[in-house]
């Protein structure tokens, strides 16, 4: 029995598309963490603000700006959750492409050298080295040419997990304290 094994998701990433696709996640990842941090900066300095007129305030002055704080701060986590499902569905929206003419290489591979099986490297604790067909996958995509036609619905795998941005930076500030009671 002949036996190749493949890095899916190096195959994947590291072809000429999957390093476009990942350049293009990068880019809107960058300005949502740009406009979180903002967002953030902005609730830090009135968290701030409160506590220095904590003791010039009125306890209803006090209590309603504590209020307005917290309730923008629950709007920057649930935008937080929001950029990040975005990116995690445009992630997938992108790869998907990439992963589906990646399994086509393989198979036409798998059929040109005679293997029996190729199995993802993730699978399998240990394999050699030598029957490791990555870097001919990334290869051969990046030459482009026909690939094998779609295996029907039931064979179809979803793309690998990895290798997209890391998620957005969650809020991190912490609410004023308490106003004193007398």
């Amino acid at each position: 029995m002949r036996v190749g094994v493949v890095d899916t998701q190096r195959a994947v990433m590291e072809t000429e598309d999957g390093l476009r696709m990942q350049a293009t996640l990068k880019k809107l990842f960058d300005s949502r963490q740009r406009e979180l941090d903002k967002k953030q900066e902005d609730l830090q300095k009135e968290r701030d603000d409160i506590d220095k007129q904590r003791d010039v305030l009125s306890k209803t002055a006090l209590a309603k700006r504590m209020d307005k704080w917290q309730r923008e701060m629950v709007q920057l986590q649930t935008v937080f959750v929001e950029y990040n499902k975005e990116l995690q569905k445009k992630q997938g929206e992108l790869t998907q492409p990439i992963f589906q003419k990646a399994m086509g290489i393989i198979r036409r591979l798998a059929t040109q050298e005679g293997f029996d099986a190729v199995i993802d490297k993730q699978a399998v604790p240990y394999s050699r080295s030598d029957l490791d067909v990555t870097d001919r996958v990334i290869t051969m995509y990046n030459q482009g040419g026909p690939v094998e036609p779609e295996p029907k619905a039931g064979d179809k795998k979803a793309p690998p997990a990895g290798g997209a941005p890391k998620p957005l930076a969650p809020p991190a500030i912490t609410p004023p304290a308490a106003a004193p009671t007398k």
